[in-house]
C-alpha cells in the first residue's frame, strides 16, 4: 500500500476526477510526490467501478482500491449479502477473501469471521478497508486459507470458498480442476473443521461436472443480477443429502425471479405452436436447464423440446421477458426481408441453425426498433420467425 494515497488531499483529487477521461488524466501526470499517475488512475478507475457494485465502499471515505481486476472479480454487494440466506451459525471462514466483500456480509450475521488472502499486499488493503468500514469481527489472516486451517485447532460453522482459475489455465474454465485451490481432493479434510461448506464458481462452469466432483452436494443456486448470471453457489453439507435441490435466482430491479426444482426431477414439458404471447427465460433458467420444470411449474407450453422458448393464450407471470406475437412464419429470407422493409429489429435466435450475424447479412434487417424477431423451430420442426412486441 502506498499510503500517501490517503492523504485527504489526493483523495479530495480522486474524488474531484470520476468523471475525467483516464487518457487525459495519465498524459497530465501526476501531481502529487511519491505516487506515480499509474496508481492514481487506478484508484479512479476502481472506485468507478465500485459506484453500483460496491456502493458501501463507493460512499465510505479513505477507501484504498486495490488492481482494478480484483474489484472486476469480487461479489458485488447484493450477491454477497444474499449468501447470508444459504450458510448459518456464529462462524465463518472464508479461505479466499479476496477484496472481503463477502467476508463484509457474513460480519453482518456471524459473530466471527476470518478472512484469508494469500496476497500480503491485498490482505493489507482488505484490513485497512474494514477498518474505515468500522467492522471489528473479522480476523484477517495474510496467507494460505488451507494452511490456517490446518495449524489452528477451531472449527467453524461454515467455510466458504471462492476457488481461483490457474493462472496457466487457457480458453473457458468449465471444470473445478482448472481453479485453485482444486475442492474436491480437499473436501474430507474441510468437513473435520465444519459442517457445511459454501463454494462460490464463475458463471461459466459446467453444473453437472461440479456436481460429480464434489460430495454432498445439497444445493446449487444460479445467481443472476439484471438477467446476467455473475455466479454459481454449491452449498455441501457434512451428511449425505437425499437430494440436490438447483434454485435459478434473478434479481431484476425490485423483484426477484426465482425456479426451484430436484436435480433429480423427471418433469416433463407440454408443448404448443405458437400462441399469442411468447415467454423467453431469464439468464439463471437457461443456466440452470431446468426447461421442463418451466413447463410444469407453470402450467405453460414449450414450442419445441430444443427451442427454449415458451408460449400461452392469456398474459402471464413469467421469469424471462414477455412478448406478444403479431406475425408467425415460415423462414423465407425474401419474404421476411419484404415483410419488414426498412424497419429495424432486435434479432434473437433459438434452436435455429444460423446465427444472428448470418440472418442479419442475408436479410440486410438493420438492429434496433421495438420489433423483436426470434428465429426459431417449432413441433414440427419447421424453422418459423415469430415477429413479437415486448410487453
Amino acid at each position: 500500500m502506498n499510503l500517501a494515497i490517503l492523504h485527504s488531499e489526493v483523495q479530495k483529487f480522486i474524488s474531484a476526477n470520476l468523471k475525467t477521461e483516464i487518457t487525459k488524466l495519465i498524459l497530465k501526470g501526476s501531481p502529487f510526490k511519491g505516487i506515480t499517475i499509474q496508481e492514481l488512475a487506478n484508484q479512479i478507475i476502481a472506485k468507478q467501478k465500485s459506484e453500483k457494485k460496491l456502493p458501501t465502499w463507493y460512499s465510505t471515505e479513505n477507501i484504498y482500491y486495490p488492481e482494478k481486476i480484483s474489484i472486476e472479480q469480487t461479489s458485488s454487494e447484493v450477491a454477497a449479502v444474499h449468501k447470508l440466506g444459504l450458510i448459518s451459525g456464529d462462524s465463518v471462514i472464508d479461505i479466499t477473501g479476496g477484496f472481503g466483500i463477502d467476508a463484509h456480509a457474513f460480519s453482518k450475521q456471524f459473530k466471527k469471521v476470518v478472512h484469508c488472502e494469500i496476497n500480503e499486499q491485498l490482505s493489507e488493503i482488505v484490513a485497512h478497508n474494514f477498518k474505515q468500514l468500522k467492522i471489528d469481527n473479522i480476523e484477517v489472516f495474510a496467507g494460505d486459507g488451507l494452511k490456517f486451517l490446518k495449524e489452528n485447532s477451531q472449527n467453524f460453522d461454515c467455510i466458504f470458498i471462492d476457488p481461483s482459475r490457474r493462472n496457466d489455465a487457457k480458453g473457458k474454465v468449465f471444470l473445478l480442476k482448472n481453479c485453485l485451490p482444486y475442492v474436491p481432493p480437499k473436501i474430507d479434510f474441510l468437513f473435520t473443521k465444519t459442517t457445511q461448506i459454501l463454494i462460490k464458481t464463475s458463471p461459466i462452469l459446467d453444473i453437472t461436472n461440479t456436481i460429480k466432483e464434489l460430495k454432498n452436494v445439497k444445493k446449487v443456486q444460479i445467481l443472476a443480477i439484471n438477467n446476467e448470471v455473475k455466479e454459481l453457489l454449491f452449498l455441501l453439507e457434512e451428511k449425505e443429502v437425499d437430494h440436490i435441490t438447483i434454485e435459478a435466482l434473478n434479481y431484476q430491479k425490485n423483484t426477484l425471479q426465482k425456479i426451484e426444482f430436484n436435480y433429480q426431477s423427471e418433469a416433463k414439458s407440454v408443448y404448443s405452436p405458437p400462441l399469442n404471447y411468447i415467454y423467453e427465460p431469464n439468464a439463471a433458467i437457461l443456466k440452470s436447464g431446468g426447461f421442463h420444470e418451466v413447463s410444469e411449474q407453470l402450467k405453460i407450453f414449450k414450442l419445441h423440446q430444443h427451442s427454449h422458448l415458451y408460449t400461452s393464450n392469456e398474459l402471464m407471470d413469467f421469469p424471462g421477458r414477455q412478448f406478444i406475437i403479431t406475425q408467425s412464419m415460415p423462414y423465407d429470407k425474401k419474404k421476411i426481408k419484404k415483410f419488414i422493409g426498412q424497419e429495424k429489429a432486435n434479432i434473437t435466435i433459438r434452436n435455429f441453425p444460423k446465427s444472428v450475424a448470418q440472418i442479419r447479412k442475408e436479410t440486410k434487417i438493420k438492429e434496433g426498433g421495438n420489433l423483436f424477431l426470434f428465429f426459431t423451430t417449432n413441433l414440427d420442426n419447421k424453422q418459423i420467425v415469430l415477429f413479437c412486441k415486448k410487453i
